[in-house]
Order: C-alpha cells, then sequence, then structure tokens
C-alpha cells in the first residue's frame, strides 16, 4: 500500500516524523521491531534507500537501534515526548508573536479551551 507524501518536504523526513507520531501516540513502544527495510519500503511504496535513510536517521536520533542479524528496535531510552513537546510549543508561540499576539493573550485562550 503506498503512501501519500507532501511534495515540498523530503519523503524521508515524513517518514521519520510518521514514526515518531507512532511512538508519541503509542503504537510504537521501546524494545518493539519495526519491519525490515525492504517490508517498510513495500508498505508505504519508497525505494529501499529511502527507508534505509529513515532508519540511519532514527538511529542518528537514538530512537532505535539495529542489532546486527535481528532488524531494528525501538531503543527505551529516549526523550521524544518532552523534546517534541518543546518543539511544539516554540513553534505555537512563534507564529503566535508573528501574529501579533501576546503569550498572554494565548493562555487566556487555552485555559478556556482546555
Amino acid at each position: 500500500m503506498t503512501q501519500d507524501f507532501l511534495k515540498d518536504k523530503p519523503i524521508y523526513l515524513q517518514l521519520v516524523e510518521r514514526i515518531c507520531g507512532d511512538v508519541l501516540k503509542g503504537n510504537l513502544k521501546p524494545g518493539d521491531k519495526l519491519p525490515s527495510v525492504r517490508e517498510y519500503a513495500i508498505e508505504t511504496g519508497v525505494n529501499v534507500n529511502t527507508v534505509q535513510r529513515v532508519y540511519k536517521e532514527l538511529e542518528t536520533l537514538e530512537l532505535t537501534e539495529t542489532k546486527r542479524g535481528q532488524g531494528t528496535f525501538m531503543t527505551t531510552n529516549n526523550q521524544l515526548r518532552e523534546d517534541m513537546k518543546e518543539q511544539v510549543a516554540t513553534q505555537f508561540i512563534t507564529a503566535i508573536q508573528s501574529l501579533g499576539f501576546s503569550t498572554e493573550e494565548m493562555l487566556e485562550v487555552l485555559k478556556k479551551k482546555g
């Protein structure tokens, strides 16, 4: 099954983000085995080299580890949730400030919505 990808962002980054999203949602847990490179390439409809780059990026981010002859596994030691929370908050604050809203104004709105 092929997936739709945005044209303005590299496919490998979109796949990295999807896997990170699965971690945040709890669909992937520490110790879970990822599909083989070939399996994931078929599943996503992308080139094997693209998936290799995805797995390399995940390992660079210390979200996965590759065990020779066994496959690629999610690590038990990562700060993804905290890092993503900081990143989203920073992007949000930058966006609201660029629109002329103060942080205090947005906090009031968030309190009402939350």
